[in-house]
């Protein structure tokens, strides 16, 4: 999997053209290589603030959200690295709570890619490289790190000693690459993607989860007992209901009542109770329910089941409301689904997938919620033709572009349009509405 990104300051796209030559490493696995490059740069990694550690295959950057905003409603000092990113390559560094700048931006890749001649470093190796060289320079108190893919081998999973690691909702996604038959791992899909995930543990460091099936938690709690992991699963050491108004939450430590989520979407509520149960597990940083309140209504998280505003192409279909989701697996699906069907909305789907992504797994449980599906392509990806989508949306037709596809739509007078399938068609639709993520 390779990631593209552009920007419009010179000396970072000087920088991004480097990062686009690098060759994707085939059939490499392990951790060596980013230990070179981190022990080459003085190993940064080993100087950062105390970090929370997220891995997952849907939830993850959502939980991230809600452990930033958290945690800055208690007056900390946030790093934090999520990906991808969806308009510019900065949104992926944030430090002290802002965006990592242009000017610090090229300099930093400038230097972890100088360092990495003669390695055959991976574009989010390097990205993490320069993540943590960040940090390690700038004051903060608490760092947010969220997995790439997988966390056996994700370039995130050097930490030594996370505060806390916590694993969001799991689903089968990235097949190719966690999937792949490994001598000694469970071979049924669930299962193993979870045991992927859980490469992110540490002996002595809380492991938080969502609830999993039985196979599922069988994984969990085989690793985490054979390693001295303590292992807090919802369900067990944790649990939270949502309700029409409040979101309920209870441990053994006791209970709280917070508010709802601003971020659309039921199963927002999860990922914000995950944040809670992986806060309420560390001892080092103290944070009080009113914080907990606090940023649960202040997160924000882009591109997912996000209202667009007033911009170039919502103005293409004037008096509707557009919606716009990264999702692409059959957990999206199902998430979206329930969100229409809770709003009562009858929307026209705008669909775009790259290529490796089952449309089945997306379409499944939400072709029958929408009027009409217009597929589009993935501005800069290889993308799924349009007759891979034609056993769940046999009418489906086609535009060129996003602006097209809303185009010809404004002529049905739409109450509603969704646009989903890829976070980075998400991002090309952020930027061509004029919505840049800060």
């Amino acid at each position: 999997m390779k990631d593209f990104a552009v920007s419009d300051a010179p000396a970072v796209q000087a920088q991004l053209d480097r990062l686009a030559a690098l060759s994707l490493p085939q059939g490499r696995l392990g951790l060596d290589t980013v230990r070179t490059l981190l022990a080459r740069l003085g190993d940064p990694h080993l100087a950062i603030p105390p970090a929370f550690h997220v891995a997952g295959t849907n939830g993850k950057g959502s939980t991230c959200a809600y452990l930033r905003a958290i945690l800055e409603a208690q007056g900390y000092r946030v790093h934090a690295i999520t990906s991808p990113h969806l308009v510019r390559y900065n949104e992926r560094i944030r430090i002290a709570g802002e965006l990592v700048s242009d000017d610090e931006l090229a300099a930093l890749l400038g230097e972890v890619l100088d360092a990495a001649h003669g390695l055959d470093v991976s574009f989010f190796e390097t990205t993490i490289a320069a993540s943590f060289l960040a940090f390690a320079r700038h004051p903060a108190d608490v760092c947010v790190i969220e997995v790439g893919l997988g966390g056996r081998f994700d370039a995130t999973n050097v930490l030594p000693a996370p505060l806390v690691c916590g694993i969001a909702t799991l689903g089968i996604d990235h097949e190719r690459f966690l999937l792949a038959p490994d001598h000694g791992v469970p071979a049924e899909p669930l299962a193993r993607i979870a045991f992927e995930k859980a490469g992110i543990r540490r002996p002595h460091v809380p492991l938080v989860t969502q609830a999993y099936p039985a196979d599922v938690v069988a994984v969990l709690q085989s690793l985490a007992a054979s390693e001295e992991v303590p292992l807090y699963l919802r369900g067990e050491a944790w649990n939270a209901q949502a309700t029409s108004d409040a979101l309920w939450f209870e441990d053994g430590a006791g209970s709280l009542t917070l508010p709802l989520p601003h971020i659309p979407g039921a199963h927002q509520a999860d990922n914000a109770a995950l944040a809670v149960a992986m806060l309420r597990r560390q001892q080092v940083l103290a944070i009080d329910p009113a914080a907990m309140a606090a940023g649960i209504r202040a997160a924000r998280w882009p591109a997912r089941m996000q209202l667009l505003g007033d911009g170039p192409l919502t103005r293409l279909v004037p008096g509707t409301a557009v919606w716009l989701d990264g999702g692409h697996n059959r957990d999206a699906g199902l998430a979206l689904g329930k969100f229409l069907e809770e709003q009562e909305i009858a929307a026209h789907l705008v669909l775009g997938m790259i290529a490796g992504k089952d449309p089945g797994a997306l379409l499944d449980p939400l072709h029958r919620l929408v009027e009409t599906v217009t597929l589009v392509p993935v501005p800069g990806h290889d993308c799924l033709p349009p007759e891979a989508f034609a056993p769940w949306a046999p009418e489906a037709t086609s535009a060129p572009d996003v602006a097209t596809a809303l185009r010809e739509l404004e002529q049905r007078n739409p109450r509603a349009v969704l646009i989903a399938g890829s976070l980075y068609l998400a991002g090309a639709v952020l930027r061509g509405n004029g919505e840049m993520p800060d």
